[in-house]
C-alpha cells in the first residue's frame, strides 16, 4: 500500500473496528464486559479523531500554500502522537524508580518504600493482564485491532503485593 493512502487505511479499519466493538457490545450481559466494551469504543472514537486530524492537515498542505510551515509542524506533531496512540482499558500504571514512587490511573503518587526493624523494603504493584477467558468475545476483536490497525492496547489490573 502506498504511503499517501496509509491514514486512510488505518481510518477505515478503526472505524470498521469500532462498529464491530458496538455490534459485539449488545449481547453483552457482564457489566464488567460491557464497561470495557464502551471504554474500547471510546478509545478508537479518539484515534478516529486523531486519524482525522491528521487527514484535514495533508489536504490543507495539499491544497494551501504554508509559508510558515505551521500546518506542517502541527501534521508532523499530530503523527507523531498518532504513533504512540495507547488504549488503556483498565488500570495504567507509572512508576518513578528514582524517587520509589508509583501512581494508579494518574492519581496521586505514591511512595513504594516501607520500612521497620528488618530493614528497607521497596515494593511496587504490578500489571496482570487479563485472560481470554475474562474477555471473553472482546478478546479475539482486541488480538485483532492489535495486529492489524497496529494500536497497543492495554487490558491489564493492578495487583499489589
Amino acid at each position: 500500500m502506498s504511503d499517501d493512502w496509509y491514514y486512510v487505511h488505518q481510518l477505515a479499519v478503526l472505524a470498521g473496528f469500532r462498529l464491530t466493538v458496538l455490534a459485539n457490545r449488545i449481547g453483552c450481559e457482564d457489566e464488567f464486559l460491557l464497561e470495557l466494551h464502551n471504554e474500547l469504543a471510546e478509545g478508537l472514537a479518539a484515534a478516529i479523531a486523531r486519524l482525522r486530524s491528521i487527514s484535514a492537515l495533508e489536504r490543507q498542505l495539499a491544497s494551501e500554500p504554508d509559508e510558515e510551515g505551521l500546518a506542517a509542524f502541527q501534521l508532523h506533531g499530530e503523527k507523531e502522537c498518532f504513533a504512540r496512540f495507547r488504549i488503556t482499558l483498565l488500570d495504567d500504571l507509572e512508576i518513578d524508580f528514582d524517587t520509589n514512587e508509583y501512581r494508579l490511573n494518574g492519581g496521586d503518587w505514591h511512595n513504594a518504600l516501607s520500612a521497620d526493624c528488618d530493614g528497607i523494603e521497596v515494593s511496587y504493584p504490578r500489571l496482570v493482564a487479563l485472560t481470554d477467558e475474562e474477555l471473553g468475545t472482546l478478546a479475539p476483536i482486541v488480538r485483532a485491532i492489535r495486529s492489524e490497525a497496529d494500536i497497543a492496547i492495554s487490558i491489564a489490573r493492578v495487583i499489589y503485593g
